[in-house]
């Protein structure tokens, strides 16, 4: 099985070295490694280049937004299976996607996910919030759940059959997507019971109480542009399960 990762970046220098090593110090072969740069000015397509041939296809140029560059490249993208990290996100471990694989194989699973942990930028060993995913059951969107999108792993012809991201969902698009795939298509989905990426904390929909607002009004209209239509307290759970999270 071959695995696409996808890294998107704009003005990432501070942390992509981190990201980029996580990926190739992986022990599974048959990675391929597309890095998206949005035309970045601080020394990023720099840090890139000079991992040569390690980075098996890299573009830069302006872009629509972090989703926009994502498309691209899933464009580019040849593997089997296409997971994305992003530039201040890194794996876990050495052995994350050989663990991906192994479960995706096993059970003939359409995508995978794991269990993600927030960190502190300044040292990555004091953690922030831990995002305990679980097993997926029928329904558990309904209920305010979803997989950390950063953990997600989904089959590339499912992107050709189902779609991309959709560009007019701001900073939803990713819960757009595993909501169209998971509970709308009903793709089979497999649980990977193992911290599989480490983030830097700090994200974008969460960072303000305007920005959780505008969040909420784009997840309500991920259901929407589904046909789906989610209970009164679907949308109330959902970041209301995030201050689990910090427990």
């Amino acid at each position: 099985m071959k695995i696409s990762i996808i890294t998107v970046v704009f003005n990432g220098a501070k942390t992509l070295r981190s990201c980029i090593d996580s990926v190739l110090a992986q022990d599974y072969g048959n990675v391929e490694y597309i890095i998206v740069d949005g035309n970045s000015t601080d020394g990023t397509i720099e840090i890139i280049k000079s991992y040569g041939d390690k980075i098996d296809k890299f573009v830069s140029e302006r872009d629509k937004g972090i989703y926009d560059a994502m498309n691209k490249g899933i464009q580019l993208a040849t593997g089997d299976v296409v997971g994305i990290l992003n530039a201040d996100d890194f794996y876990s471990s050495v052995n994350v996607i050989s663990s991906v694989v192994a479960t995706m194989t096993e059970s003939n699973a359409d995508a995978a996910y794991g269990d993600l942990q927030y960190v502190d930028a300044a040292d990555h060993n004091v953690i922030k919030r831990n995002w305990k995913s679980g097993a997926y059951k029928p329904n558990a969107f309904t209920n305010g759940w979803m997989p950390p999108h950063p953990t997600f792993f989904l089959r590339r012809s499912l992107y050709e059959q189902h779609g991309n991201f959709r560009l007019d969902m701001g900073s939803a698009a990713d819960y757009e997507l595993m909501l169209r795939m998971v509970h709308k298509i009903g793709i089979k989905l497999v649980y990977v019971p193992l911290i599989l990426v480490k983030m830097r904390a700090g994200g974008v929909s969460n960072s303000s109480v305007a920005n959780r607002i505008s969040a909420n009004k784009n997840d309500r209209k991920a259901w929407k542009v589904n046909g789906l239509k989610p209970q009164f307290y679907t949308l109330w759970l959902k970041p209301l399960r995030k201050v689990l999270q910090f427990m």
